[in-house]
């Protein structure tokens, strides 16, 4: 018998907020956290926006001896860990720890201390490289840094499937709950990958929008669209098995009741151009649930704006939920906080939760005509007060990975 698992706690760093009320209430009122990149000079480079996080003092959430032995990425998870283990009202030294697992993945890792201690290899030599490089520098650090910084002895896994890291994640953490390795997981992903290296390489890639207006750059679904908006921040919650989180009294956000996880197997970078990769996901995620098509409500889409992603993922909702993808509210958070990579599938799910819990779907900001074959409701305009019972979101990362999530109002 799978065991119940429940949302009790949830923690977001992100372009728009470094809180889950900030980041949620910039959603409500359209707020675009996209800008010029200040993190390194621009002149040379076609992409000149990013979505950076702002005012973010990683001494406001650990100490700031540990936080010099983080890397960008991992300090994001940890304060975003952080806020969500508090809203969860867990007491962690009451807990048998080896129960309380980890799940937070990262895409990339730190591409910033590589390049720093590159330069200092080609300019120094190598004895010269810092002898913390590999532990600042691999994705796995954010998964063992939270585990570290807040006693958690269980599970501890990081998953990186590229852009679908933190649904795949979050995904992996309900299995462990359900099947019995954990009692409570931290789970979600972090990224900080706004570097030259990274902005060169997507922009190589002809991934990334060389626009040079923030309001016009990410702009899921539209006619106009040209490319993503890198991002980054983090999206942490806390899962929980149902009978444990009543019996200390826990309030209770949100159920994740399906997971659906698949691969292309078609190509490095673009979706399967029918969309049944990503479609399966989302069907398998029903199936788990126990649910069809007519019972979802909303939709929170990868939905990058490239025109590959927006085009298959469309497809793919088309593909999964027949006649009722007419019905579905969809949208893009992306269109305000830009694409977090590996980060993307946490700060999504929280916004699920969120527009569950109150009633809400956001405006795809910057969404004013949609694209040939974008043709379903993407939440165009304004957002919409309605009551939201079920909820997927879709991930979908480079090498053809798929993950779909699927949230219920909590019931008991």
């Amino acid at each position: 018998m799978k065991r119940r698992v429940v949302v009790t706690g949830m923690g977001a760093i992100t372009p728009i907020g470094n809180d889950v009320e900030s980041f949620w209430n910039g959603l409500k009122e359209k707020k675009v956290g996209i800008g010029p990149i200040t993190q390194f000079d621009t002149t040379d480079y076609k992409a000149k926006l990013a979505a950076e996080v702002k005012d973010f003092d990683p001494k406001t959430y650990m100490d700031p001896k540990a936080a010099k032995r983080m890397e960008r990425f991992v300090q994001f998870a940890v304060a975003a860990s952080k806020e969500a283990l508090e809203m969860s009202g867990i007491d962690v030294e009451k807990e048998d720890p080896y129960r309380v697992g980890v799940s937070v993945g990262s895409g990339i890792g730190s591409l910033q201390v590589m390049e720093r201690e590159h330069t200092k290899l080609l300019e120094k030599g190598p004895g010269r490289v810092n002898p913390l490089l590999v532990p600042l520098m691999i994705s796995n650090m954010a998964a063992g840094n939270v585990s570290i910084q807040f006693g958690l002895k269980g599970k501890c896994i990081n998953v990186v499937t590229a852009c679908a890291t933190g649904t795949h994640s979050i995904g992996e953490a309900f299995r462990s709950i359900q099947y019995g390795e954990a009692d409570v997981m931290v789970a979600g992903g972090a990224e900080a990958s706004v570097t030259p290296i990274g902005v060169a390489g997507f922009t190589s890639l002809t991934a990334l929008t060389t626009s040079d207006d923030p309001l016009r750059s990410s702009i899921p679904f539209d006619k106009d669209r040209s490319g993503f908006v890198m991002g980054e921040g983090a999206g942490v919650v806390v899962l929980e098995e149902l009978e444990h989180a009543l019996a200390r009294n826990a309030v209770i956000y949100g159920e994740v009741v399906g997971y659906g996880a698949t691969c292309d197997a078609y190509h490095i970078t673009s979706p399967a151009e029918d969309g049944s990769g990503a479609a399966r996901a989302m069907t398998d995620a029903m199936a788990d649930a126990g649910i069809s098509p007519s019972d979802i409500d909303y939709i929170n889409a990868h939905g990058t704006s490239t025109h590959h992603n927006d085009l298959f993922e469309t497809m793919a909702i088309k593909n999964a939920l027949g006649d009722h993808a007419k019905a579905v509210k969809i949208n893009s958070t992306k269109s305000m906080v830009g694409h977090l990579l590996g980060a993307a599938g946490g700060v999504e799910f929280i916004t699920c939760v969120k527009s569950i819990g109150e009633g809400f779907v956001h405006a795809t900001a910057g969404l004013t005509e949609e694209g040939e074959g974008c043709d379903l409701n993407y939440t165009k305009g304004e957002g919409v007060s309605c009551d939201v019972t079920y909820a997927i979101s879709n991930s979908l990362g480079f090498g053809g990975h798929n993950a779909s999530i699927l949230v219920k109002k909590f019931e008991q």
